[in-house]
């Protein structure tokens, strides 16, 4: 009896796999941390370094394109390293890169620890699908992904208040070099932490079997792989994958007009004061955040309630895209209280596409693939994002006015709900047979 009570100890699961979650939330936040800081800096440095405008354009832009270049590669890199290793080596590195944007005392320094920056941040979405995908069961999947993905708007809208009290008491170097050494001592934390379910002590055989059980590929997921041209070719061909590639890039272009352009949009277009845009500004970021939770919750509850894939994965994402193109309605009003509102909405639905849409892919992907798959998604994904702002502020440049800017990011929620809902079908796992 004892002996039978003793088994079935050993036999339940083991929950290693929610620390593995609060570990990727933590890095996740100090990742966008790490994008957000410069914006705060940006007015007493480039007093300081004496930019001119365009100077800071370049800067801004510089970390974008390393880190859009890099996503193709850094997928290779997980699936031929693992996950422990890179994402650990990237999170030490961008953490490094980050503090010497704080001692750069020049252009060109300022512009070359930008590109290393995006250069080590580029593994930090792909390795965080491969992490999710080894380590949950589908029916989990949504609330990992949402949880992760809510991380980083938590950065954006809690972190600059942070950012701005160390800005005025100690300079704009000290932000950087507080976020650097923030994130060195999460990168320790990381290689001492971190296992994939294979190679953990903290997990048991009924951790393992849940989550295998369930979808996930926990002890099954290949590390140390040659990757050939003939698996890579099944991420270009597939129509499910340019389905997502499509909504992927279109929620992207929305997510960076909030980060770049919505500040000025409310003081510009809408003549709000800008202390008030400090407060105002912020509650879209929130909206997403309730978004992303919402969206996963919802995901998998309608898995479990057996929906089924398409179901579950695809219609909140699709919901999310359509509600984001509501910023139309801000071209209809003067009233900053309904502007914010159809904003606030728009955000909220930007923030179940994005925590949904890595469920999903993690749904489809060829298991030998994980971490190639996610980088060629996160590689178009990160084009749109890049793309956006330019975008945007030529549409200003020519007419003016904000009005086509809102039309723009409108068209980019119907763009991508008409790529879940007419390319990418019915979702199912791509499979790459054996070579003959």
């Amino acid at each position: 009896m004892l002996k039978k009570a003793e088994s079935c100890l050993e036999n339940k699961p083991t929950n290693r796999r929610w620390f593995i979650l609060m570990l990727v939330c933590v890095i996740t936040f100090v990742n966008y941390l790490d994008r957000a800081n410069l914006a705060v800096a940006a007015p007493m440095l480039a007093k300081d370094l004496e930019f001119d405008a365009i100077k800071m354009g370049l800067i801004f832009s510089a970390m974008s394109w390393s880190y859009t270049f890099m996503q193709i590669p850094s997928g290779w890199l997980l699936d031929r390293f693992g996950t422990r290793k890179v994402y650990g080596v990237a999170l030490g590195g961008w953490s490094v890169f980050t503090m010497l944007i704080g001692l750069s005392n020049s252009f060109s320094t300022m512009i070359m620890n930008r590109i290393g920056l995006g250069f080590f941040e580029s593994p930090a979405f792909p390795a965080n699908n491969r992490i999710v995908t080894t380590w949950f069961p589908s029916r989990e999947r949504g609330f990992a992904i949402g949880s992760y993905t809510g991380a980083e708007y938590v950065g954006l809208a809690l972190c600059t208040p942070i950012l701005t009290w160390l800005l005025v008491t100690f300079g704009w170097s000290s932000i950087f070099i507080a976020t650097g050494l923030l994130g060195i001592f999460v990168a320790v934390i990381w290689f001492f932490s971190y296992r994939d379910p294979a190679h953990s002590k903290h997990i048991n055989r009924g951790e393992i079997e849940l989550i295998k059980s369930g979808g996930g590929l926990s002890d099954t997921i290949v590390e140390h792989k040659k990757v050939t041209s003939r698996e890579l070719k099944y991420l270009f061909t597939s129509r499910q994958l340019w389905g997502m590639y499509i909504g992927g890039f279109s929620n992207a272009a929305i997510l960076f007009f909030f980060m770049t352009w919505f500040p000025s949009y409310l003081v510009n277009e809408k003549h709000m004061e800008l202390l008030k845009v400090g407060i105002y500004g912020a509650l879209p970021y929130f909206a997403a955040i309730a978004g992303v939770l919402f969206a996963g919750k919802w995901s998998d509850w309608m898995y479990l309630k057996g929906y089924g894939l398409g179901m579950s994965r695809k219609l909140p994402v699709i919901v999310g895209l359509l509600l984001t193109s509501v910023v139309i309605g801000s071209n209809f009003t003067s009233d900053v209280n309904i502007v914010i509102t159809f904003m606030c909405i728009a955000f909220f639905g930007q923030g179940m596409a994005s925590a949904i849409s890595w469920a999903l892919l993690s749904e489809i992907v060829p298991k030998e693939l994980v971490g190639s798959s996610s980088g060629v998604f996160n590689f178009i994904v990160n084009i749109g994002g890049a793309l956006s702002p330019a975008i945007v502020g030529l549409l200003i440049s020519r007419t003016g006015s904000y009005a086509s800017a809102m039309v723009f990011v409108s068209a980019m929620g119907l763009l991508g709900a008409f790529a879940y809902i007419f390319v990418i079908g019915k979702p199912k796992r791509i499979v790459i047979p054996d070579e003959k």
